[in-house]
């Protein structure tokens, strides 16, 4: 959408790339792959270098085999052949580090300086926080006392979710990175925010004269935002029950797509003025003034033991290191309203949750129907339009229309016209990581979440999880494998609606392609 985002073949300014928590998950899944298809499309050059940072120790050689083992089994490029390995590996360094010392940030910065002689860096560092969010401020702190912030060229923080617990942790966790870096230096990552059919909103959005012009509360009926996950906690037992599905999801990835839906046109293709627009829509968020308004608006469910696929599967509170008698949500659903001149009166409802029977995220825009009693609508059950946004895994679009059924007298059936981006040949898609690694290198800020951004997605949140603590008898449970507690049903129906199905159901539409 920016200037900078339709240069494709523009490379990252040359960079030291430093990656605190370089043994863990998130670099092993994630970024080494990334870093290794940005290598792969020339988009980083010859003069970068990857420090890799953690307490364990680890040999060079034990290091990038490391990274290479994680490049094999996650990425979308297959390494081509040891030339090319060879040349990408001598770029990688691993030093163990004591987050907690800075001496080992001093022996950093003078290794630092030798690797950007070797590799004719000009000063530029970008430092990658894949670590958990109290230990933010001690690096931020030991990353200026031990000098790696006194360079010629820029210096850029990029820091993972969750950004605090409330707003207040929030706060004081900001106030500690602010007191090393400016706002324009600090890249908060929402990987959701790289994803390319959410990217492709906006295009979607301001780049088509049909759509436009009907983006409002005059035409649209209501929006669905569905993020569903077939897992269970997994191995995060520990995290999840502290966190739930309204700080895990709902606080950051779903607001941030709602911004997105919702959004005026910005004034300019700049990143600030794109997020002066998310944070507007924000501010524009209806909040739920009492605890019986969260009730009627939220519905907060847990999953029981149940089956998906024929297998069984346990409730939560028997998943390792949950409390037995947790009342932690693993599903999420809401009715929310954005209060100003274009969306008033239009229902957004969002919805999140483990253990359904589909992992699919995707947008539904359901626009208004024909007036009854007017033409075929006095003849026929009219099905509204819809346009649908698939994002993960399917990515694509289609538009849902009425048309004549063939060989019928007049007969109507919904059509759906589908584009499936994951389906056409020769597209590789790019991962969310790689785009935000790479955006970040280049100074672009679009895709990254502000700081006013993030406290009002906190302060909305805030209110929801008070209401929480006065009671638990709004938890709901449902069967593991299902769609969620029937009280999210009940939600849509009050209002004359209902959840559109999500690709992976069954739906009785006939598909053009």
């Amino acid at each position: 959408m920016t200037e900078m985002n339709n240069q494709e073949t523009m490379l990252a300014e040359g960079a030291i790339f430093y990656i605190f928590g370089a043994t863990g998950d998130l670099a092993r899944r994630k970024l080494f792959p990334a870093i290794y298809s940005l290598y792969r499309e020339d988009k980083l050059g010859k003069n970068f270098a990857v420090v890799g940072l953690a307490r364990r120790p680890r040999t060079q050689e034990q290091f990038r085999e490391d990274v290479r083992a994680a490049i094999d089994e996650f990425c979308r490029y297959d390494v081509q052949q040891d030339e090319d390995w060879n040349e990408f590996a001598k770029h990688f360094e691993y030093k163990p580090l004591d987050i907690n010392n800075v001496d080992g940030f001093r022996e950093l910065q003078q290794h630092s300086q030798q690797l950007e002689h070797e590799f004719h860096i000009p000063g530029n560092r970008l430092f990658y926080l894949a670590l958990a969010p109290e230990l933010f401020g001690a690096v931020s702190y030991n990353l200026r006392d031990g000098g790696l912030l006194d360079t010629k060229g820029w210096s850029r923080l990029v820091i993972e979710k969750p950004f605090g617990y409330d707003l207040e942790s929030a706060k004081q966790l900001n106030e500690e990175l602010r007191s090393v870096f400016n706002e324009d230096q600090i890249y908060r990552i929402d990987h959701y925010l790289g994803k390319e059919m959410v990217q492709n909103i906006e295009v979607i959005r301001f780049a088509n004269a049909f759509f436009e012009p009907l983006w409002n509360n005059k035409h649209i009926a209501n929006v669905q935002i569905s993020l569903s996950e077939t897992v269970g906690v997994e191995e995060r037992g520990g995290y999840y029950d502290q966190a739930g599905a309204l700080r895990d999801m709902a606080q950051n990835h779903m607001l941030q797509m709602l911004t997105m839906i919702a959004m005026e046109p910005p004034s300019r293709l700049h990143p600030e003025d794109i997020r002066d627009e998310k944070v507007k829509v924000l501010r524009s968020l209806r909040t739920y003034e009492s605890d019986e308004e969260v009730v009627g608006n939220v519905v907060r469910g847990q999953y029981s033991a149940g089956s998906l696929k024929g297998k069984d599967l346990p409730g939560y509170r028997e998943e390792d290191k949950v409390n037995p008698e947790s009342t932690t949500e693993t599903y999420l659903g809401a009715r929310v309203y954005v209060d100003n001149f274009r969306w008033a009166g239009v229902p957004f409802y969002i919805r999140t949750g483990k253990r359904l029977p589909v992992k699919t995220t995707e947008v539904v825009v359901e626009f208004k129907s024909i007036p009854s009693r007017v033409y075929l609508s006095s003849k026929h059950n009219l099905e509204p339009n819809l346009l649908v946004i698939r994002v993960n895994p399917m990515e694509g679009i289609y538009v849902r229309i009425n048309g004549k059924k063939p060989g019928s007298e007049g007969g109507v059936q919904p059509l759906a016209m589908d584009f499936c981006q994951s389906s056409i040949v020769g597209i590789n898609t790019p991962e969310a990581y790689e785009r935000l690694i790479f955006d970040a290198a280049r100074g672009d800020s679009t895709y990254f979440t502000r700081w006013d951004e993030v406290s009002e997605a906190w302060a909305f949140v805030d209110r929801i999880a008070q209401a929480w603590k006065n009671t638990s008898e709004d938890l709901h449970f449902y069967p593991a494998g299902s769609w969620g507690p029937e009280r999210a049903n009940e939600l849509l129906a009050e209002d004359g609606f209902h959840w559109w199905p999500v690709n992976g159901q069954e739906e009785d539409t006939v598909v053009w392609k």
